[in-house]
This record gives structure tokens, C-alpha cells and sequence, in this order.
């Protein structure tokens, strides 16, 4: 790949240059231009245009680059160096950087190895007449890109057009304000070119603006939706909900967001997500909203077969839990010789059963009351059989944590085994044992500490047996952590360690 940097044609050297762009910036109020709500829209149609959660509009200075507008970016300037549009602003048109990481120019730069993580950049000139280059329109991606459509590349050359108008001396005030008509134009008309509904509105939500593809999808009338007409193209039982949504992002300036079923033209309702941002003034006032609508009807389609599917596999796999446990009580009852084999069995199938229903998927009627991430609500749920009405006996408290389906099976193992044991040796096999369980986090692991009071005096086992062997499996195993024992007078304490990222992948 050639990654060599064109050359600006009419130019005798690159100082020379440099003494003319720093001359040229020189003439600009660049503090005044910052943040300037008409760039400031320009980056945020830029990022839409082009799907990348980043935009700016940089001038390169001596020593460093100013964003005089950015959108998806907190950093107001960097240093020259590390500057991905000082090698922009080479070029005379577009620069495309697909990805940041396999670029010999970019791979250790800390902008790309560090945050804001860039991978795709692409930057076009911003370009005076007399062809001196200040700085670059460009777009970023934190993932990989191929490059940009022929679309965007056009939208990218309307929009620099358009900063540079913005930048221009007061001189040509007249001639920036018919450009700035001409760009306005030019905003119609790439607004309809996209394959998305584009709408605006006043600060206050009134819509005065949709593209063409608005009225194409809905099939009304030019301007019969604006103002608050836009609501009733909504299903009747969405309307609330999105004009509760609008009204929140209005008061407070929020990004609005939210799915709702849209009426096509042929009648039919479409699941469409509804997105706008606010565009601010120098004074941090809003004076307007730019958004659009995208239709995800076979998204949201394919999304809930999936949840169907799921709900049936869990159900069914919850289904073989109730099978085997029948058929272990029907091999007892054929054999009574291994009738306390058996139950022990038994009792450890349902332990996993507790553990799949508390995290399969669930629908809204058998959704657990307690979180289905949590450690808490796991053991709370997985200890209910050895709880009497009257006051629980095993008590679990400290810090909470996540976990998932990964390691909900092993840790109701782990604790099925433990209270099984208290119950036949330990504090839960006379009246007033107990026991308290508490969970904290001790760096990178989760300690989970078991302690039986008031049981019987208890000592360690000459053997391992298969209750002991199924604890070291659950936790070191298969949860890669460390198990302790502490057999005492006062009772049995257990340590179980587990690292964090063993909890839940989240």
C-alpha cells in the first residue's frame, strides 16, 4: 500500500507555506469561531452522513491543532505532531485512513493506541482560495472502515465548501450570506439523496423540515406534518410514549431516542427508531434539532423470533431438569438400596435447576422478582429449602455482584454442597446454628466467606469425599479460583476466591 503525501500544487516549498497558512489563520478570530453553532452542525451532519461517532473541524496551527467544532469529541486542540490532519492538509483532496493500526504513520500514535481509540480516519483540506490549506473536515471511526461512498465523499466536499464560508473575513459578508443560501440548498438536496428520513425543528420542537424520503415513506402531503402533525403518523399506542420522550429531550436538551411503529403510506405500521440532537449557539442555547428516522422493522422482527426461540429452548431445558429428577425418584423407589443416593442426587438437580431458572431468559410473568444478575438474589433463591418461616438461618450479605449463565451453574453447585453439609454435620443440624455469608471484592477476585456458628464441633474429613470433589470442581475447575477450610471448635469456615471476569462476561 502506498501511503506517500501528494504535494500542494502552486506552492515553492513547505515553509514558505507554512509562513503564509500561519499569515492566513492569523486573520481569523479563531476563539470567536469556536464552537460556532453553524460548524457545529456541519460536524454533527458529517458524523450522521457518514455513521462515525466523531467530526470536527480542525485548524493546524504552529504547535498544535484547534477544533473549532466537534461533535462525539471532549478534547478542545492536540499537539501538532500527533495531528492526523497535518498530513491532510498535504493532500488536495480527501485522505482515507482505513485503518489507523496497520498505518506505518499512525500505528503508534497515542491518539490511536490510546483514547479516543481512532482506527478510520478520513480528512479533506479546507482550502482558501488562494490555495492556501488551514486546516481539515474529518471524519472518525473507533473501528475499521473500507472508506466512504461515493455519497459521502461528495457530502464531505459540500460540507468543507461550506466551513470555508463560514471562515471567510467579513469583507465578503454579502458574498458568504448568498453561499451560505447556496449550502442550504445543498443541505436539501444531499438530505434527500439519503436513504433515511431527515427532519429538523425550531428550538422549541416545532418540525419545519423533513426530506423527501419522509414524505415518500408516509406518503403525505408536503408540510401537512409539521408542527406536532408528525405524532398522529405514530401507532395509537406509541403516541404517548414519544411525545413523553420529545417533551423530556426539549426541557432538558437530552438526545432524543426511542422505537416506535411509524405509518407507511400502504397503511401498514413499521418499527422505525427516531433519533435527533440539539445544535447549540455560542451562548449554549438550542436553536434546533436535526434528526432522522431509520427503519428496523426486520431487526425488531428477527430480534423477537430470536427471544421466542429462546423462551421455548430455556422452557424446554427446564422441562429435562423435572425429567430427570422423576426419573431418579422412579429408580429409588425400584431400588430402595440407593434410596439415600438418590435423594442426594435428586437435591443436586434441583440446585441446577434453581441456578437455569434464576438466569434463562424469562417473559415479563416469570421473570424473578430479584435482579437475574445478581450473586445475592442467586443464593437468596438457592437457599430458600434450608430457610425456616419463623427467621433465616443462612444469612448473606456484603457487596453484590454480577454474574451469568457461565457461572451460575457452578456456584449453586458450590453452595448446594456446603448447605447440604451443614445440615447432616454442620450448624444447621441442631436448633440455633447458623450461618453468615458474606461476599466482598478483594482486587482483581470476589471473596466469598462461609461461616457456621453454633453447630456441633466439627473436624476435617480423613478423605476427600464426592461433596468435596464437586466444590474443588465448581470452584477451581471450572471458575478457576482458590477454596480454603478451616475446621474449628466454633464451626466450619469456608474462603472461596473467584476471579472477576469468571463471575459474568459483562
Amino acid at each position: 500500500m502506498d501511503f506517500s503525501l501528494p504535494a500542494i500544487s502552486g506552492t515553492p516549498g513547505w515553509q514558505i507555506d507554512e509562513r503564509a497558512r500561519a499569515a492566513a489563520i492569523a486573520e481569523h478570530d479563531l476563539e470567536a469561531l469556536r464552537d460556532d453553532a453553524a460548524l457545529s452542525r456541519i460536524t454533527d451532519f458529517a458524523a450522521a452522513l457518514c455513521g462515525t461517532p466523531i467530526a470536527s473541524v480542525s485548524i493546524v496551527e504552529e504547535c498544535h491543532q484547534t477544533f473549532l467544532s466537534r461533535t462525539g469529541l471532549d478534547v478542545r486542540d492536540t499537539p501538532r505532531e500527533i495531528s492526523f490532519c497535518t498530513h491532510a492538509i498535504q493532500g488536495t483532496d480527501i485522505m482515507v485512513v482505513p485503518d489507523a493500526t496497520q498505518d506505518p504513520r499512525f500505528a503508534d500514535n497515542p491518539l490511536v493506541t490510546g483514547e479516543p481509540g481512532i482506527r478510520f480516519y478520513a480528512g479533506i483540506p479546507l482550502v482558501r482560495e488562494d490555495g492556501l490549506p488551514l486546516g481539515s473536515l474529518c471524519v472518525i471511526d473507533t473501528a475499521p472502515r473500507a472508506g466512504l461512498s461515493d455519497l459521502q465523499r461528495q457530502g464531505l466536499r459540500v460540507l468543507a465548501a461550506d466551513v470555508m464560508v463560514r471562515l471567510s473575513d467579513r469583507r465578503t459578508a454579502a458574498r458568504s450570506r448568498a453561499a451560505l443560501e447556496r449550502s442550504e440548498e445543498r443541505f436539501r438536496t444531499l438530505a434527500d439523496t439519503m436513504p433515511q428520513m431527515v427532519w429538523s425543528t425550531r428550538a422549541d420542537g416545532f418540525h419545519d423540515y423533513y426530506n423527501a424520503r419522509w414524505y415518500e415513506f408516509t406518503g403525505m402531503p408536503a408540510g401537512s406534518t409539521d408542527g406536532e402533525g408528525w405524532n398522529g403518523m405514530f401507532h395509537p399506542d406509541d403516541q404517548d410514549r414519544a411525545w413523553a420522550a420529545w417533551r423530556h429531550s426539549l426541557e432538558t436538551g437530552a438526545p432524543y431516542q426511542i422505537e416506535y411503529r411509524l405509518r407507511r403510506a400502504d397503511g401498514a405500521y413499521r418499527w422505525t427508531l427516531g433519533r435527533a440532537l440539539p445544535i447549540y449557539n455560542d451562548h449554549g442555547a438550542v436553536v434546533r434539532w436535526f434528526g432522522t428516522c431509520t427503519d428496523i422493522h426486520e431487526q425488531k422482527e428477527a430480534s423477537e423470533q430470536r427471544e421466542i426461540i429462546a423462551h421455548e429452548l430455556s422452557h424446554r431445558i427446564k422441562n429435562i431438569f423435572a425429567v430427570i429428577s422423576g426419573l431418579i425418584a422412579f429408580s429409588a423407589r425400584a431400588n430402595p438400596g440407593f434410596a439415600g443416593i438418590a435423594s442426594d442426587l435428586r437435591d443436586r438437580v434441583t440446585a441446577l435447576g434453581r441456578a437455569h431458572d434464576f438466569v434463562r431468559p424469562h417473559s415479563a410473568q416469570s421473570r424473578p422478582a430479584v435482579s437475574q444478575s445478581s450473586l445475592h438474589g442467586l443464593l437468596r433463591e438457592l437457599f430458600l429449602p434450608y430457610q425456616p418461616t419463623t427467621a433465616p438461618r443462612i444469612l448473606v450479605g456484603g457487596e453484590d455482584f454480577e454474574i451469568d449463565d457461565r457461572s451460575a451453574t457452578p456456584i449453586a453447585l458450590l453452595f448446594h454442597e456446603l448447605a447440604t453439609n451443614a445440615i447432616k454435620y454442620g450448624a444447621l443440624a441442631v436448633d440455633g446454628g447458623e450461618i453468615e455469608l458474606t461476599t466482598r471484592r478483594d482486587g482483581a477476585r470476589v471473596v466469598m466467606l462461609w461461616r457456621e456458628r453454633g453447630g456441633p464441633p466439627v473436624t476435617a474429613p480423613a478423605k476427600s469425599g464426592f461433596g468435596s470433589q464437586l466444590i474443588e470442581l465448581s470452584a477451581v475447575r471450572q471458575l478457576g479460583g482458590t477454596v480454603t477450610h478451616d475446621w474449628t471448635n466454633d464451626g466450619l469456615t469456608v474462603e472461596i476466591g473467584i476471579p472477576n471476569p469468571a463471575l459474568s462476561r459483562a
